[in-house]
C-alpha cells in the first residue's frame, strides 16, 4: 500500500516534467541547488504589492497551514517569460479562490540590478495579469530568497507544504501536473 508520503513523492516526480524532459523530484537538490525536504525559511522580502499594485506584505507565518507556491523571476529573464510566468499564471488561475493555497511572485535579483528594478515587478504582474502578491528582493549582492532557498537562478518554482516542508524547488514545473497535484492536496 502506498503511504501518503510516497504518493506525494511520486506525484511530485511528474511536476518536474517539462515538455519532453522528465526532471526527477530531487533534481535541484542533487545538483547542489534547492532545499527539498527541509523546513522553509521565512521570507526576507521588504517590498510587496498586492494584485492591485498597492503596498502589502506576505510571509509564510501569515499563511501558516496552507500550501505556498513561490515563483521567483527576473523581469529580463527569457525563461521566465517563455514558461515560468505562464506556468504560474495557469496554476494560480486553476486554484483561484482556494483558501488552502497561497501564491506569491518574487523578483529575485542576482544580476542586472539596474534593469530588474522595483517598477518591473508591477509591470510583470500586469503583463501576465497575476492576481497574487508580488515582491522585490534585491538583497545586497544577491537575493536573500535565492540564498535561503539555494535557488539556481530564474525561473525558479518553490512548493511548500502546510507544515512548511519544501517539497519542490527547481527551475521549471509541469503546470498541468502541478494543478492536478494541488487540486487533490488542497481539496
Amino acid at each position: 500500500m502506498l503511504t501518503r508520503r510516497k504518493l506525494i513523492k511520486s506525484s511530485l516526480y511528474a511536476l518536474g516534467a517539462l515538455a519532453t524532459i522528465k526532471t526527477p523530484l530531487l533534481y535541484a537538490a542533487t545538483n547542489g541547488y534547492g532545499i527539498v525536504g527541509q523546513r522553509a525559511p521565512e521570507l526576507e522580502v521588504d517590498f510587496w504589492i498586492d494584485q492591485d499594485g498597492k503596498p502589502t506584505s506576505f510571509s509564510l507565518a501569515d499563511n501558516a497551514g496552507k500550501w505556498v507556491f513561490l515563483k521567483c523571476f527576473q523581469s529580463w529573464c527569457p525563461g521566465c517569460h517563455s514558461h515560468g510566468l505562464p506556468a504560474v499564471k495557469k496554476i494560480s488561475e486553476a486554484l483561484a479562490g482556494n483558501p488552502n493555497i497561497a501564491f506569491a511572485g518574487i523578483q529575485t535579483v542576482f544580476e542586472g540590478r539596474f534593469i530588474n528594478t522595483v517598477d518591473k515587478v508591477r509591470k510583470t504582474q500586469l503583463q501576465y495579469n497575476l492576481k497574487m502578491p508580488m515582491g522585490h528582493d534585491p538583497g545586497d549582492d544577491r537575493s536573500r530568497t535565492m540564498m535561503a532557498y539555494r535557488t539556481g537562478g530564474t525561473p525558479w518554482m518553490i512548493l511548500i507544504t502546510p507544515n512548511r516542508e519544501v517539497i519542490y524547488n527547481d527551475f521549471g514545473i509541469n503546470a498541468d501536473a502541478a494543478i492536478e497535484f494541488l487540486l487533490r492536496e488542497t481539496a
